[in-house]
């Protein structure tokens, strides 16, 4: 707001000059000029008189002479001083118009309304940075949570977009460079319900420049960064950035989880997923044969190490292998949209194709030559422009990778449901078997869609009721939780997926374990048995009725009704 005040007054500071100048000028000679009564009395104007009469004489819309009838030479003075005023005011309007046009006044008045916005936000709210592919699929999949975001981006467009997007919640946004701390300030860096800082723009020093001004300013916040490069996710991880993501690295390493335990990347993908989306089916990617590999940049360096360390056979296809880099096993030298080139790395004996390259029409064109030389191909295509979704959903890939959306939905997860991370690490050690288990278990209770997965934290704010059975020495069960509070006979249709106190964790808990306050649960199954289960957790008559199937009046008129007729029945 000081910005806007420094704008208007030096903008203004001639305009106003110039107009106070030729009013004090006018009244002056209003005052000094002679006038006459009605008698023909010589009667000079007093300076209220002068003052009230050219502040109405200015605007030109018509007047009478006063006191008194004026004489010849007001009337001259009076005509002089309408033309002046006329044409100060001329002046001065034109300058308020050019000022209001001017794009550092526009963009102060912006910044200003931006700042009044996030400091009235009384929610908790997650800071973006990076409008793109990537900020855009984070901040709807925030919004449709109903979890307040506000955005910056460098790029006008990009924020005038997301103004236009239709989003469940209202998102504050200012096109500013995120890699000022003035920019982070007004954005609400230091905001006392800022959680956490998210950089997602597209270059690797701009998030470690934002990471790095985030810990220097509001060192206990959560710093969340995309990093396409391993020396800066290293640089960002040495002064405590709290989670690092590269979309290459995670979807690699997603493959090769897929090849060696399928059953467990479906789990993983069926939690991580939307409600409303239906259920994934599950892939096997060949865990034997050969791979050709097209493209050897950031995304094919992942992929290759990924998948050599599950024992396959890549054949590296690359256009500029003196700028790439040459694997070990050689390189074939072209871009692989050819079928001479293909040929020459064995797409005939392949079992699998990874189209990588940084250009969807080369990628696509490459999946749709390998097909046509080899159909019975596993092919894995990424996908870099989002408005590509539809061309790569028809050409035959049974993997799609969009890095924006990776990385987008790991940080929605990480933010929304951070247990579910935890979850993922405990499960890779149990093995496939276990997590075909499960997924078994999961189909039995949502049918087509993903299922709903949260979080429970048993303290005083999400289950109450629970607390004060703890207090009183009441055991709760888990099997206890899982029944309906409408008919404590019927079970919710959920699983209790992770149970974590300050001192273990343990999966799948069994229907005998002790439910405490100060524990973590993360749980799957359907929305509705999530407001079951809070109803449970919150109402202490409803978690009464649960243990032990005594129905106890709610209201307090109820319970004095009830009181009484107890009362009334010992007495008689």
């Amino acid at each position: 707001m000081d910005n806007v005040v420094y704008l208007i007054m030096r903008r203004m500071r001639a305009p106003l000059l110039v107009l106070i100048g030729t009013y004090a000028v006018a009244m002056a000679g209003m005052a000094l000029i002679p006038g006459q009564d009605a008698a023909g009395n010589p009667v000079p104007m007093s300076l209220f008189h002068a003052f009230y009469f050219v502040s109405y004489m200015s605007t030109t819309i018509g007047f009478g002479e006063l006191p008194n009838a004026f004489t010849d030479a007001q009337r001259i003075w009076v005509a002089f001083s309408v033309f002046a005023t006329v044409a100060v005011w001329l002046y001065a309007i034109g300058t308020v118009i050019t000022l209001l046009q001017d794009t550092t006044f526009q963009r102060a008045i912006t910044e200003a309304r931006f700042r009044r916005q996030v400091r009235r936000l009384r929610e908790p709210f997650y800071l973006v940075c990076g409008y793109g592919q990537t900020g855009t699929a984070l901040v709807r999949s925030l919004t449709d949570r109903h979890q307040r975001v506000v955005a910056i981006d460098i790029d006008p467009e990009r924020v005038s977009l997301l103004r236009l997007d239709n989003l469940r919640e209202y998102v504050p946004a200012l096109c500013t460079d995120a890699r000022q701390p003035s920019s982070l300030e007004a954005a609400g860096l230091r905001h006392r319900l800022c959680k956490g800082v998210v950089a997602l723009t597209n270059v690797n020093e701009a998030n470690l420049k934002i990471a790095i001004a985030a810990k220097l300013l509001h060192p206990n916040i959560t710093v969340i960064c995309r990093a396409d490069s391993h020396e800066v996710e290293a640089n960002m991880a040495s002064f405590g950035t709290d989670h690092i993501y590269d979309p290459f690295d995670t979807f690699a390493l997603d493959m090769a989880i897929a090849i060696q335990a399928p059953c467990l990347a479906l789990l993983s993908k069926w939690l991580a997923g939307y409600e409303d989306q239906a259920l994934d089916a599950p892939i096997f990617p060949p865990a034997e044969g050969r791979w050709v590999l097209c493209g050897f940049g950031r995304f094919g360096k992942a992929m290759y190490r990924h998948l050599s360390e599950q024992g396959l056979d890549i054949t590296v296809i690359e256009a500029l292998p003196h700028k790439t880099g040459i694997p070990k096993e050689g390189v074939v030298h072209g871009r692989g949209t050819e079928a001479v080139t293909l040929e020459q790395a064995g797409i005939g004996d392949a079992v699998g194709l990874v189209a990588g390259t940084d250009s969807d029409a080369d990628n696509l064109s490459i999946i749709m030559t390998a097909l046509a030389l080899n159909r019975s191909l596993f092919v894995v295509a990424r996908q870099n422009q989002r408005h590509n979704k539809v061309l790569f959903e028809r050409v035959g890939a049974q993997v799609v990778m969009m890095p924006s959306s990776i990385i987008a939905d790991r940080i929605r997860v990480r933010l929304g449901t951070p247990l579910l991370a935890q979850l993922t690490m405990l499960a890779r050690v149990r093995g496939d078997d276990w997590a075909c288990e499960l997924v078994s278990r999961v189909v039995a209770l949502v049918d087509e869609h993903a299922p709903h997965v949260w979080e429970i934290a048993i303290d005083e704010n999400q289950a109450p009721a629970l607390c004060a059975m703890d207090r009183r020495g009441t055991p709760v069960t888990v099997e206890e939780l899982s029944r309906d509070p409408r008919d404590r006979d019927r079970t919710l249709p959920l699983i209790v997926l992770l149970r974590m106190d300050a001192e273990e964790h343990e999966l799948l808990p069994a229907p005998d374990v002790q439910v405490r306050r100060g524990d973590r649960l993360l749980l799957c199954g359907r929305a509705d048995a999530s407001r079951s289960l809070a109803w449970t957790l919150r109402n202490l008559n409803v978690l009464d009725y649960v243990l032990t199937g005594n129905v106890a009046p709610g209201g307090l008129i109820w319970r004095r009704l009830a009181a009484r007729r107890g009362r009334a029945a010992s007495g008689t």
